[in-house]
């Protein structure tokens, strides 16, 4: 059982951030983002499983910010664990990428607040507030995970491959859309259009953008007569 660690002054009512994250360039980007707001102390940075418990235990903490797969936990039970013996603890989780199934390890585990490492400065205070308040808060390409169906299109192929939003952004790349344009119409920065890019051409294994719209039209995502017009 970890023991649980000192109380916090009622008097004193700003935010204790402790980041666990070996990726230098996150720890200090977070760091810098938070401390410029008045509310928050980043007090504690660890890089290893074994620094962070020792800084729960030694120190009070409101709350936590951490890469699981960045600081070598032998499984997503271990931040549970952390959850279950720090209870006043709120956890954020901020990653690179997850996927469905653990996604859903994460959510039995009770660990319902998920950005990405894509995140702009403004989801990362609305994740953050979320958290504070013991309000749910996912990115929305993890949203598209949590809901996403298992469905087939119409035209018999599964579009699993790809999430509900990166389907839209093909959609909007065979419209001949630029990457600023679809940040602007899906409301999101330019830079998360960007890595939905790369992550498509990787998933659908194709190299060029003509490659990807005929892989689209196989699929049956975009209309033939619609694109070629």
């Amino acid at each position: 059982m970890i023991p649980l660690p000192k109380t916090i002054n009622e008097n004193d009512d700003s935010v204790r951030v402790l980041i666990a994250d070996s990726h230098f360039l996150i720890t200090e980007s977070l760091k810098f983002i938070l401390q410029n707001e008045n509310k928050f102390i980043v007090s504690g940075i660890v890089v290893e499983k074994e620094e962070l418990i020792v800084a729960l235990t030694r120190e009070y903490f409101s709350l936590l910010i951490i890469d699981p797969s960045f600081i070598e936990l032998s499984g997503f039970s271990e931040l549970g664990d952390i959850k279950k013996g720090f209870p006043d603890l709120q956890i954020l989780v901020i990653t690179n990428s997850l996927n469905k199934s653990e996604l859903h390890d994460l959510n039995g585990l009770g660990i319902t607040n998920i950005i990405l490492k894509t995140a702009g400065r403004e989801e990362i205070f609305e994740a953050v507030s979320a958290t504070l308040k013991g309000k749910k808060y996912y990115s929305n390409d993890l949203l598209d995970l949590l809901f996403e169906s298992s469905e087939k299109k119409k035209s018999g192929e599964e579009t699993g491959q790809l999430t509900t939003s990166e389907i839209e952004i093909v959609r909007l790349i065979s419209e001949g859309l630029t990457t600023k344009e679809i940040a602007s119409r899906r409301v999101i920065s330019f830079h998360t259009v960007i890595s939905h890019r790369k992550n498509i051409f990787r998933k659908l294994g194709v190299s060029s953008v003509s490659e990807l719209i005929m892989y689209a039209i196989r699929a049956g995502w975009i209309n033939t007569i619609e694109y070629y017009i």
